[in-house]
């Protein structure tokens, strides 16, 4: 008995011994990736405009401090010196006539952004039927911001808002 006691013992320690802890990872599936949480959070937001001087929305949210990845495409197909189109987001207090007025001043030569850009916040490049445009920028404090197109004519029909939230 106390050698079959001995041989369980024996037996228990050896196999022990041999064995390694195997470390978890999390479990992904296809086309799912991990995140860093030591990262800041981003926020991805899609717009389009027509050729009917649309943007598809009149609202997007985001969280104050969060990078802002902004996909804009024109889905029309009139080309961009005939219905140029522009995603633009004011500094809060903007009068959009006044800027709508020094923006058709300014022409295309400055892709209809005046004064080199001092009262935005963030815009695409100017994109005629068919093309699209990638920013990020850092979403501002909490508020409501203006955004329009800033291609003549366009800002009356084009605009929205941007609603950063805490």
């Amino acid at each position: 008995m106390k050698n079959l006691i001995a041989f369980i013992v024996l037996t228990t320690m050896l196999t022990a011994c041999g064995e390694t802890k195997k470390e978890e990872k999390p479990v992904l599936k296809i086309g799912q990736t991990t995140q860093n949480t030591t990262a800041p959070k981003g926020t991805a937001l899609a717009l389009t405009g027509n050729d009917m001087m649309q943007f598809d929305k009149k609202e997007l949210t985001a969280k104050s401090g969060e990078k802002i990845t902004l996909t804009f495409r024109h889905v029309g197909q009139l080309e961009k010196r005939v219905m140029g189109h522009n995603f633009v987001l004011l500094v809060p207090g903007t009068d959009i006539t006044g800027f709508a007025s020094e923006a058709a001043a300014a022409g295309a030569d400055s892709d209809w952004i005046p004064n080199d850009g001092a009262q935005v916040i963030a815009h695409t490049k100017m994109l005629g039927g068919g093309q699209s445009d990638v920013i990020t920028f850092e979403a501002p404090q909490p508020g409501v911001y203006d955004y329009i197109c800033s291609f003549p004519g366009h800002s009356g029909m084009m605009r929205g808002t941007l609603t950063i939230i805490p």
